[in-house]
């Protein structure tokens, strides 16, 4: 709809485009939450300051679907572990030492939330999500018709001494009441899986059921290209200008408003950009990771993501090459990257398997936004007619991206939604 606007004598015009629902952040989350809006018959914008998806979180990561990970990535309670940490010579957790105001309030609420019955209610709560996380891809999977995009491969967690490996199995026990299947595996299974690996390893364990995209900013491309191609709109704009308006909600597009009736929040590590300015005091903390391809050396293949446990780093094979990750970072968000982890890790890597130069000028970072309890919120603002809230996926953006899409879509359309919704509710923080 256009409007001509009178005002220095020339003429001119504003474009509203209007829609049912505004979905703000096009990482997978936000792609996955449009796209399941719009197959129940919503007409839907999705906003990103990006003119792509996902360029930012969604782009770096181990590219796995964690069906099997039942239990959240909480808080050590191990004492020598937390020294390590608290030294801050770790290859899997560094922190900044000036940003540690600015992040020590979330993180004693999160070692609170660590207990061992905090451990279990987050892990009971996220169950039916995780449970779901490789079917609702396989489907968005197949609709956007890039089956070469998923790998059924599993992936491998090295254990280095007897103690990690004992710790390693007792996890996989308390996974197994959950119907987690995993195979152990010896020296000599460990190298029939990746003969290319070096190393003495005291035995490993092999998650055959999760599944691996390598490539995960283009699955994220390929779900906003599937959601284009059935009506969908894309628009580059600036989320945070999102104000309640007559007419629902409002969003500063390039050429004029974006109205929608309702609008989710699916902004990830921003999220808290547009909740706090509207009253919501939700503890969003930030753990920023980094990542780094390398090309491998001769004839060598990986053929697994391999989680070097002990070390804190893992490798994953994907499309542009061996993707080493790194652990958690605690720093300001947006302070600038450094990449300590990686520097500490490659040599490392380089040991366990034949890499060759790097693909990457530089190591690429990005934010995982995580609450306390590491549960996303997922549900309605409720002091705010029309608004809705999508973000915190922790570790998880990735593989919950589509069932967390979907219980949001059921939610907000009527329907019964497929999962307990109560304990994503932004109520739970107060």
């Amino acid at each position: 709809m256009t409007f001509g606007e009178a005002g220095d004598g020339s003429e001119s015009s504003v474009t509203l485009v209007k829609a049912d629902v505004l979905v703000l952040g096009a990482g997978i989350v936000g792609v996955s939450a449009a796209l399941h809006l719009q197959k129940r018959g919503r007409d839907v914008v999705l906003i990103d300051r990006h003119d792509k998806a996902g360029e930012e979180t969604s782009y770096g990561n181990a590219g796995l679907i964690e069906c099997a990970s039942v239990f959240p990535y909480m808080f050590p309670h191990d004492p020598g572990q937390i020294l390590r940490y608290a030294l801050n010579r770790s290859a899997d957790v560094h922190y900044h030492l000036l940003g540690l105001p600015s992040f020590l309030p979330w993180l004693i609420r999160y070692v609170r939330a660590s207990s061992p019955e905090g451990a279990l209610r987050s892990a009971k709560a996220a169950l039916p999500l995780i449970q779901r996380s490789l079917a609702e891809h396989e489907a968005l999977i197949a609709e956007a018709g890039v089956s070469q995009l998923l790998r059924r491969t599993g992936w491998i967690k090295l254990f280095r001494s007897d103690a990690t490996l004992g710790k390693g199995l007792a996890d996989l026990e308390r996974a197994r009441q959950f119907d987690v299947a995993a195979d152990v595996l010896d020296a000599k299974a460990i190298a029939e899986h990746e003969p290319n690996l070096s190393g003495t390893f005291a035995g490993a364990i092999y998650w055959p059921s999760p599944g691996f995209i390598p490539d995960p900013g283009a699955l994220a491309k390929a779900y906003a290209a599937l959601f284009l191609r059935r009506g969908g709109r894309f628009i580059a704009a600036d989320a945070r200008t999102l104000a309640q308006s007559d007419a629902g909600w409002r969003v500063d597009g390039p050429n004029g408003g974006l109205i929608g009736r309702e609008a989710v929040i699916a902004l990830g590590p921003w999220s808290d950009d547009l909740f706090r300015p509207l009253g919501y005091d939700m503890p969003l903390g930030i753990k920023r990771g980094y990542h780094l391809h390398l090309a491998p050396r001769g004839n060598a293949v990986l053929h697994h993501p391999i989680l070097d446990s002990d070390r804190g780093y893992l490798l994953a094979p994907m499309n542009r090459g061996i993707r080493l990750t790194t652990g958690a970072e605690f720093a300001r968000r947006d302070a600038p990257p450094t990449p300590v982890q990686v520097e500490r890790t490659l040599p490392l890597a380089r040991e366990l398997f034949p890499l060759g130069e790097a693909i990457d000028e530089k190591p690429w970072m990005g934010r995982r936004p995580c609450m306390p309890d590491m549960l996303p919120v997922i549900g309605k603002a409720v002091r705010h007619a029309g608004l809705w809230f999508d973000f915190g996926h922790q570790h998880h953006g990735l593989t919950l991206g589509p069932a967390s899409g979907r219980l949001l879509a059921e939610m907000m359309t009527g329907e019964a939604p497929f999962a307990d919704p109560s304990p994503f509710a932004a109520e739970r923080f107060g």
